[in-house]
């Protein structure tokens, strides 16, 4: 018997959502069909029963791995969410915000095993954003490294970062949120703020924008983030984006380019939470302004730009992560890098942790309230 979850869509009353017990493609899709500005697409529940699902990663056996952030993953296989969890899972600290962050796999993964963790790691401090690497024998991990651990840790439960990308050319990029002290963001002294960069076994390349100077932190690549929680790295036009946190307000899709500061807390487009201004400018030579930015604020977590050609109506376009606003969020971005429209998509279907495209150029959103992982599916 086939199953649905009921959830609600801009511009509709509701739409069933197809569960099934293996995932469908388009041929094999027989559920209701959402349209879209520039693509039909119907959306097949994968997994529920989650609790605070973070990151996913895929392996060519067909697996799915999903963090949760209390410090478990869970195992996604033959689209059932397994009883039996991955052993070995370092502890973290689950504080808040913090706790088991984001997994991915190695993009030559069937021929070195390794998959990659950012999680907040507990130490003398308090916790800090940390990440490493490690294999999988069965569902154990083992022969775990650990690469990097955000320097200093702090006593606060907010604005770990932690996506993490490959750029295919022998080094990962990944994010460190300023911890809730916006004084950080600017600060080359720490790593806090910033969107960082290391060879893929941990080492710093030498090419990093701020080697060699006693002042900084070698690993850094950008700053003046405040809390970065999306991150893609553009194969195509071999281009760093991110979307990162504003406070009341000022969400930001950005460009991330090396040795640039983007201008956290000195300029931004939103406010504090009690209506307080922060800064009275949002531009000043020197800092970055935003591809796009959101007023309101939704609070944005989980980046993808579209690639392939399983969704044509959408691929050079960003997908977003929605939070406090409970959906997936698309822009389209110039060839100029100039943000010329924009899409609410899945109104309603929860807090949106993560929206990632698998090998094989599938979109999956995994939500948390309720927790659950769903695949899109174009029609």
């Amino acid at each position: 018997m086939k199953k649905y979850v009921l959830l609600f869509l801009s511009g509709m009353t509701f739409a069933l959502i197809q569960c099934s017990d293996k995932h469908n493609d388009s041929a094999a899709y027989n559920g209701p069909v959402i349209k879209s500005e520039k693509q039909a697409f119907g959306v097949d529940t994968v997994a529920t029963g989650l609790e605070n699902p973070w990151g996913m990663a895929f392996l060519p056996d067909g697996r799915i791995l999903v963090t949760e952030r209390k410090g478990e993953i869970r195992i996604i296989q033959d689209g059932k969410l397994l009883d039996e969890k991955i052993e070995n899972v370092p502890s973290v600290y689950a504080n808040g915000q913090g706790g088991l962050l984001d997994i991915i796999a190695h993009p030559d993964y069937a021929n070195n095993g390794w998959i990659y963790l950012s999680y907040a790691k507990p130490g003398e401090g308090g916790g800090g954003t940390t990440i490493a690497r490690t294999k999988l024998q069965g569902n154990a991990f083992t022969d775990f490294h650990e690469l990097f651990s955000a320097q200093p840790f702090a006593n606060s439960d907010v604005h770990f970062g932690s996506r993490i990308v490959f750029d295919g050319k022998g080094h990962i990029f990944f994010s460190s949120g300023e911890r809730g002290t916006k004084a950080n963001a600017q600060k080359l002294s720490n790593h806090l703020g910033k969107v960082l960069r290391l060879n893929e076994d941990g080492t710093v390349p030498t090419d990093n924008p701020f080697v060699g100077i006693d002042s900084a932190k070698s690993e850094i690549w950008s700053y003046g983030h405040r809390n970065p929680q999306g991150l893609v790295y553009d194969a195509a036009t071999e281009t760093l984006w991110d979307v990162e946190h504003g406070p009341k307000g000022g969400d930001e899709l950005n460009k991330v380019e090396k040795g640039k500061n983007y201008g956290w807390p000195i300029i931004t487009y939103g406010i504090n939470y009690d209506g307080t201004p922060i800064t009275d400018i949002t531009a000043k030579e020197g800092m970055e302004q935003p591809v796009h930015y959101w007023v309101p604020s939704i609070a944005t977590c989980g980046l993808v730009r579209v690639s392939g050609d399983q969704y044509p109506g959408w691929k050079g376009n960003f997908l977003v992560g929605a939070l406090a606003l409970t959906h997936v969020h698309r822009v389209e971005v110039s060839a100029e890098n100039k943000s010329v429209h924009d899409e609410k998509l899945l109104d309603k279907i929860g807090r949106v942790r993560a929206v990632v495209q698998s090998p094989e150029g599938d979109l999956y959103v995994a939500t948390e309230s309720p927790g659950m992982v769903v695949k899109i599916v174009p029609q």
